[in-house]
């Protein structure tokens, strides 16, 4: 099992630590365009492999995607996040353009590989790279929905002052402050709703309080997370190479589920060895429905900016 991760910044270099100590892939490429620097990075978490327990073998290069070739996976981590004075279009250009050049290249290395992109605008990047790459749609994946659900369960687990590992949740619609849908009718505590638990004005407080989780992680930090993020990608990455078929919330090409087509968005979904493996349809409420709906039509608007 090979998995290529294409950005060696906080979240790349974190997804592939996770990966390595999870000790399910034989190798780990790592890529980035910054002189010595993804080679660094892999020197650095090899020096951890007898203390942390694993075989995992971990290699950097400077954009030499020749060694990422036969990657079974590979995770999509690079880009720049907005700077204070750049417009959403100035974003969506330079990233578009990255993400579209580095997609190609991995798919010329390895035309199985199943595809997962992480960078933002996270849904609008997957939306492309169905466009401009030849791989079957359930072999390109967006990673959004794993991270916000477990930013949900977090936020759950404090308004209940219990475990997170009692806590199940999920987190629909789009990657951003605005399209994320917490599903809070549908999220559970060992089984029984936490509506039994709490009142609506709470509930409500947590969902605003997960769709806001990483602007409040980038105002405190001065830069965005990369801890939960990383793990969130390498749940993804497990799930596929070990055909564990869990269920995650991901952006997805849809194509009448839930009503809607023509974009990339967050539904669940099962994951295996074939990438996605089934669509999940879920039986929303009316208004968790219209909220899916309008983040659509805001994901829609986002994707308009792209130049295909």
């Amino acid at each position: 099992m090979k998995v290529t991760v294409v950005g060696a910044g906080a979240v790349g270099a974190s997804c592939a630590e996770y990966i390595a100590i999870k000790n399910f892939a034989s190798e780990v490429v790592i890529l980035d365009i910054k002189e010595d620097y993804a080679e660094g990075k892999a020197m650095d978490l090899m020096q951890t492999a007898t203390l942390n327990g694993f075989d995992t073998k971990i290699i950097g290069s400077t954009n030499d995607y020749n060694k990422t070739a036969n990657s079974d996976i590979a995770v999509i981590t690079s880009g720049i996040p907005r700077k204070p004075g750049m417009t959403r279009e100035e974003l969506i250009g330079i990233n578009a353009g990255i993400v579209k050049d580095v997609a190609s290249k991995i798919v010329e290395q390895s035309p199985n590989v199943t595809l997962i992109v992480v960078s933002n605008p996270m849904d609008t990047m997957t939306y492309l790279a169905h466009q401009v790459i030849d791989l079957p749609k359930h072999k390109i994946i967006g990673m959004g929905g794993a991270l916000d659900s477990a930013r949900f369960k977090y936020r759950l687990s404090e308004a209940l002052n219990c475990p997170a590992s009692d806590v199940q949740g999920m987190v629909i619609g789009g990657h951003s402050d605005k399209g994320m849908v917490p599903l809070t009718s549908l999220a559970t505590r060992n089984s029984v709703r936490v509506t039994e638990f709490l009142n609506e004005d709470r509930l409500q407080q947590v969902a605003e309080d997960t769709k806001v989780g990483g602007a409040t992680l980038t105002k405190m930090l001065g830069t965005s997370a990369w801890y939960a993020p990383g793990a969130a990608v390498s749940s993804l990455v497990q799930s596929i190479a070990c055909d564990q078929k869990k269920m995650f919330p991901c952006s997805t090409l849809l194509d009448g589920e839930y009503g809607l087509k023509d974009l990339c968005i967050g539904v669940p979904v099962i994951l295996g060895k074939n990438g996605i493996e089934n669509i999940v349809e879920l039986n929303l409420t009316e208004a968790e429905l219209n909220k899916l709906k309008e983040s659509a039509e805001g994901v829609k608007k986002t994707n308009q900016l792209l130049e295909l």
